[in-house]
């Protein structure tokens, strides 16, 4: 019965990250189509880039803390992608070159969105597993 909320801690965070990256990706839409100016865009995105970045390094390090080492290993990359953004600097939205990396944000951002459905998917499998091997018991 444990297992099973760990899996279900692990589906709303997953949830969370996925709300995040989609606000993200709704406000650069906005940008494009000139629904919202550049200022407000990238404060907007950049608000939200640090949260993203810890609940991302709360769920990897909660996937080591529980052991489930094979969903620890699949956020590796995702982790040490944020981390390397990070540690450079380029986390942030510019707000001078905003329409210039216009294409690269969402690009990345959609990486990112297909990342975290793939962890969602991973995340519902071991929850419908984890509910069915507490049934045979």
């Amino acid at each position: 019965m444990g297992d099973l909320f760990i899996w279900l801690i692990s589906f709303f965070i997953l949830i969370a990250l996925l709300v995040l990256i989609v606000y993200q990706l709704m406000c650069l839409a906005d940008l494009e189509f000139d629904y919202i100016n550049p200022y407000d865009s990238s404060s907007r995105i950049n608000k939200v880039v640090l949260p993203e970045f810890i609940i991302q390094g709360f769920l990897c390090v909660f996937y080591l803390l529980t052991g489930h080492w094979v969903m620890a290993l699949l956020c590796g990359p995702y982790l040490y992608y944020n981390v390397r953004l990070y540690t450079q600097k380029k986390h942030l939205v510019d707000v001078t070159e905003i329409f210039n990396m216009l294409p690269r944000e969402k690009k990345q951002r959609l990486f990112k969105l297909g990342y975290l459905v793939l962890l969602l998917f991973f995340s519902l499998f071991w929850m419908i597993w984890s509910t069915l091997e507490d049934m045979d018991d």
